[in-house]
Parts: C-alpha cells; structure tokens; sequence
C-alpha cells in the first residue's frame, strides 16, 4: 500500500532563520513558522490557538531563506514530518518533530521600510532583466517589402460542431480497483 508524508505550512516566522555552514560544503537553515487558526467555542468566546513548526532547508533553499527571509515574514512552507531523537543536558531521551522543506515560498508584498523585501524584490526583478541583459544585441531584419494587396477570399462562416456528451457511468462494479 502506498504511503504520503506531506506537510503544507503557511504561517509566519517567528525569528530570523539560523544559518550553518556544514564540513562537507552543506548549508541548513532552520526558522519556526506560526500558525494561528481563530474560532469561537460552546460559549461563545473567540479563541486564537497558535502552532508553531520548526522548519529546516538545505543548500540553495538555506541560502535563499538567510539572504531574504526575517522575523515576521509570511511563508508557504511543504515538506516531510521528521521525528528526531536526542538527549538533552541531563542525558534524558527526547523526541521533536521538524518539517525537512522541499519547497519555500515568500508570501505578501515587500515591505514599504526599504528592508530586506525590497532587497528580495529588487533582487528579483534583476535576475530576470539578466538573461536580457546579457543576451547580445541584434539588429532587427529589414522588413521585407510588400506588393500590392492581394484580393482576399470571401470567409465562409461555420457553425461549431458539437460534441457528443459522453455515456452516463452504468454504476457497474467490475472496473472498480479495490
């Protein structure tokens, strides 16, 4: 039987990413994202329950989130849970759960203070002028001269052919895969 391990997290952050350089040449950020869901209970009073994540992402991703990514920022987050073991200071087993992201998305507008967004939007909007900039430049090709205009033929109007409609599904269990 097949299986799925499949986050999908749109929160905000909670602090600025934590950046590391690994030995091996490996990059791994890790940031917690918030998660708010507002509801009213039985009694009719508004509650606001908050989750947070622990997110990491490694090596382009991880640079991507160090240069753009801040405290507050609203994020699309998808990955797989990750169940970690460890030990804390006094040598008790623990266990912690992290999302190990394959996707990272930056959510909103940039920011109107001129900070990172802008830097993130900006730095955007060069990476795609680059590939036009660095493009040599060509000269357009004459246009190629025309001759007198030709008598055109009269247009036929079609009427659009219907589709039949497919054949109402029998209800009849044979095909079933299960």
């Amino acid at each position: 039987m097949a299986s799925l391990n499949k986050m999908t997290i749109i929160g905000n952050l909670g602090a600025d990413p934590e950046v590391r350089y690994l030995d091996g040449g490996a990059v791994v950020a890790t940031f917690n994202v918030a998660t708010t869901e507002k509801y009213t209970n039985r009694n009719g009073e508004k509650v606001e329950q908050t989750e947070w994540f622990r997110v990491e992402l490694w090596n382009e991703q991880a640079k991507v989130a160090e240069k753009y990514l801040k405290k507050g920022n609203s994020v699309y987050v998808e990955g797989r849970l990750r169940t970690e073991l460890w030990t804390d200071k006094e040598g008790k087993e623990r266990t912690s759960l992290r999302v190990r992201a394959n996707t990272m998305q930056l959510l909103g507008s940039p920011n109107s203070d001129g900070g990172a967004d802008n830097q993130y939007e900006a730095s955007r909007q060069q990476a795609a002028s680059a590939p036009q900039q660095a493009a040599p430049r060509q000269q357009a090709a004459p246009a190629p001269q025309q001759s007198a205009p030709r008598p055109q033929a009269p247009v036929q109007q079609t009427r659009p052919q219907r589709q039949p409609e497919p054949a109402p599904f029998d209800g009849g269990d044979d095909d079933l895969p299960f």
